[in-house]
């Protein structure tokens, strides 16, 4: 059996342990990437050979790279090569590869003509700190306006946008959890007893 069967024969065990981790069902696996719980399912026991239209959207759902999908061999080249992303208006720069849990993202709004809230939800829950300027941040009845060194932290099935407060340029960093994980923040040790 050659190096590239043996990749693709690993891929169905990696598949399935990656959603036994995140404790995923199948029909949540197919909600969130747009493939049939059945399809899942044959790609997971190895009786469907993974395709770059199958593994694409896996590897986004699970935040994993298609290397570690299929188990690719090292390249030699160490470095982590994260690469920004673009949605909303917004660069947003991955600062964690590791696959489930909390991801840390740098987020960048570039200056430019201030744009009308369309707040959204989504299942999650968001910590935000920001580095630079002045962020917009609409979070269901409250309207406000964070600058450097504040930071907010919200349930993401609450309506929320957020923005430039100014038309200037932001820089901000989001912690984001799918399954609601918060970030705990202990701002003091704890004090021993006799002290």
């Amino acid at each position: 059996m050659d190096e590239l069967e043996q990749a693709l024969e690993g891929v169905g065990p990696r598949l399935r342990g990656l959603r036994s981790e995140r404790e995923l069902t199948l029909s949540e696996l197919a909600a969130g990437t747009g493939i049939s719980v059945s399809t899942l399912s044959r790609l997971e026991s190895g009786a469907r050979k993974p395709t770059l239209e199958l593994l694409l959207p896996l590897a986004r759902v699970y935040g994993v790279s298609l290397d570690e999908l299929v188990d690719a061999p090292p390249t030699g080249d160490p470095r982590i090569h994260l690469k920004p992303m673009k949605a909303h208006g917004m660069t947003m720069l991955p600062l964690t590869r590791r696959p489930g849990g909390i991801q840390a993202y740098k987020l960048v709004i570039a200056a430019g003509p201030l744009k009308k809230p369309e707040p959204k939800t989504h299942e999650g829950y968001e910590w935000m700190y920001v580095l630079n300027g002045r962020l917009r941040v609409v979070l269901g009845e409250h309207d406000l306006v964070m600058k450097p060194g504040e930071a907010a932290e919200f349930d993401t099935r609450v309506p929320h946008w957020f923005g430039s407060a100014d038309g200037e340029a932001v820089e901000f960093l989001s912690l984001f959890g799918t399954q609601g994980e918060r970030a705990h923040l202990r701002a003091a040790p704890r004090k021993r007893s006799g002290d």
